[in-house]
């Protein structure tokens, strides 16, 4: 009765906020909406036994990807009449968008309805008395070993280009020479004076 109570409390706070991510005017409101939807999404998580999933939902999204939106969305100078301007030309598009994405959520619970799927199971078997962390973490650094340092390699890769792609030479600063520095001497630094009263020093 209470993982019912919590199932349906987490479900309903999930669906509420996911709603108001996206009929709310203020993007800031919208991004914290959807903290508050991963949460309880992470909630929904460990109800189903997957902490794996809860525990990125939490990590990941929640303290690193909504966190970076909201940032992102609070530093920016954000013309709010000029995104509602182009909600009308982009009607179409996002309709379409919506209609094949519920059209593909009916084949997914067709397809659920129609019997379990064990394709997971019968390629990469677990026993059942071993947790889901560590069964992914014996996955990962044993069977899929080389597609998990692939993975990030791509991920250095996109990286690197995103540097290389947002690097901007400037002109007219003056760069730092360390080993300029480390050279110089007291004596280059530094001049002693002895000007006399009401003189002043020479620049």
């Amino acid at each position: 009765m209470i993982q019912a109570f919590a199932f349906y409390l987490f479900a309903i706070i999930v669906i509420a906020s996911a709603v108001l991510t996206i009929t709310a005017r203020n993007p800031v409101h919208a991004v914290l909406w959807l903290i508050l939807a991963f949460f309880n999404a992470a909630g929904l998580m460990v109800l189903v036994g997957a902490e794996f999933i809860a525990m990125l939902l939490v990590i990941v999204y929640v303290g690193a990807v909504a966190v970076l939106f909201l940032f992102v969305v609070m530093m920016l100078n954000i013309d709010f009449a000029e995104l509602r301007a182009g909600f009308v030309r982009y009607a179409l598009i996002g309709l379409a968008f919506a209609v094949a994405l519920a059209a593909e959520i009916m084949i997914a619970f067709g397809a659920w309805s129609a019997g379990t799927i064990e394709l997971g199971r019968r390629a990469a078997p677990t026993p059942d008395a071993v947790p889901n962390i560590e069964a992914i973490g014996l996955l990962l650094y044993s069977r899929y070993l080389f597609v998990f340092e692939g993975a990030g390699l791509v991920l250095l890769v996109a990286m690197i280009g995103a540097i290389v792609l947002t690097h901007r030479e400037r002109s007219g600063v003056r760069p730092q020479n360390i080993s300029r520095q480390v050279k110089r001497r007291p004596q280059d630094a530094t001049r002693n004076t002895r000007p006399t009263v009401g003189q002043g020093i020479e620049l």
